[in-house]
């Protein structure tokens, strides 16, 4: 009778033990369903913006206390958590991240794996000198100083790297909009510019084989015609005139040498400001400048190596920013007093 009973009891404790073990694990699994949803949660609204900077090298544990820190995450923990069973405790990539607090902890993640950093653009003008370019980087907040732009464009190695025959990489900064990253280094910028400017110049035809020295006296022509001819259609025309004077010997007598000794271009130049000596005043001295006085677009650039000869030896600027050539220097002086000279009488 007892082992009778002694059975029935243990069968009983068997069943209720196998009925108990899925009710409690489903209570567990209910649990951490539960803590899961809670701190996988977006923090608020997206209303609440963050930029997230990640150091490289940086580790995950740091990255979730700054997250945490600022409420973009509900739990730090939860984050390294999450992160471990996703197999990504290591493949966040370091740059600025831009974050709202609408994201869930599982969105955060994806985008810290994914390396979609905060991006930014920026134009170069064509025909900006280094200083400007160094000014508008400043502004950007892409360089601490502008001092930072002249060490990198002045640097040895990378002029030898690109076989510039110059002191500087001026003129060899490719004029152009630039998207890139915030935390972007001033050296990946310049060398990206220079990038551009190859890539640029593998388009003109006329310039493949071209050696550096060559290369250099085309980029400060193209330099010079993309100051002084504002128009495109009269760049090659331009550089023509520049070319013919080299062959007679005749100096540039370019305004744009010269104004390129100012900080800030001048709005008129005066007689005192030709003869103020400079080895890059081509009032003053035959042939070329010491180096470019900007950085050419790609128009000026394909005018300098296809220049349109014609008989025009002399040119001026009229107020609607056009040119008018002439052959001779007595209609140059004829056109100079019907377009320029009634404008200051």
């Amino acid at each position: 009778m007892n082992n009778t009973l002694n059975k029935l009891k243990s069968k009983s404790f068997f069943k209720g033990l196998l009925i108990g073990i899925p009710v409690v694990s489903l209570l567990i699994f209910a649990l951490i369903g539960y803590l899961i949803s809670s701190y996988s949660k977006p923090t608020g609204d997206g209303q609440t913006k963050f930029d997230l900077a990640i150091e490289e090298g940086e580790g995950s544990g740091s990255i979730a206390k700054e997250l945490r820190k600022n409420n973009m995450i509900r739990s730090s923990k939860y984050f390294l958590f999450l992160l471990k069973i996703n197999g990504n405790t290591n493949k966040i990539k370091h740059g600025i991240y831009e974050l709202n607090n609408g994201q869930s902890a599982s969105e955060i993640m994806n985008l810290l794996v994914s390396g979609k950093v905060k991006m930014l653009s920026f134009t170069i003008p064509e025909g900006y000198h280094n200083r400007q370019i160094a000014e508008l980087l400043f502004n950007k907040k892409l360089i601490e100083s502008k001092d930072d732009f002249f060490r990198v464009a002045e640097d040895k190695e990378l002029i030898n790297k690109y076989k510039i025959p110059a002191k500087s990489v001026e003129g060899y900064l490719f004029p152009e909009t630039y998207v890139m990253p915030v935390d972007y280094k001033i050296e990946k910028i310049v060398e990206m510019m220079l990038k551009r400017f190859y890539k640029n110049l593998s388009t003109i035809s006329e310039s493949k084989d071209v050696l550096p020295e060559e290369l250099h006296k085309k980029v400060i022509m193209a330099s010079i015609v993309e100051r002084e001819a504002k128009k495109k259609e009269e760049q090659p025309l331009m550089a023509g005139v520049f070319e013919k004077r080299l062959k007679i010997n005749m100096p540039f007598e370019s305004c744009a040498t010269v104004q390129y000794l100012f900080e800030k271009p001048k709005k008129r130049l005066l007689e005192k400001d030709l003869l103020i000596e400079s080895d890059y005043n081509t009032y003053l001295h035959k042939g070329y400048p010491p180096g470019p006085i900007s950085n050419p677009g790609l128009p000026a650039i394909k005018a300098a190596f296809t220049p349109v000869e014609s008989d025009n030896l002399f040119f001026l600027v009229k107020p609607d920013g056009s040119h008018y050539f002439s052959k001779t220097h007595n209609e140059h002086l004829e056109a100079k007093k019907k377009y320029i000279d009634v404008l200051y009488q």
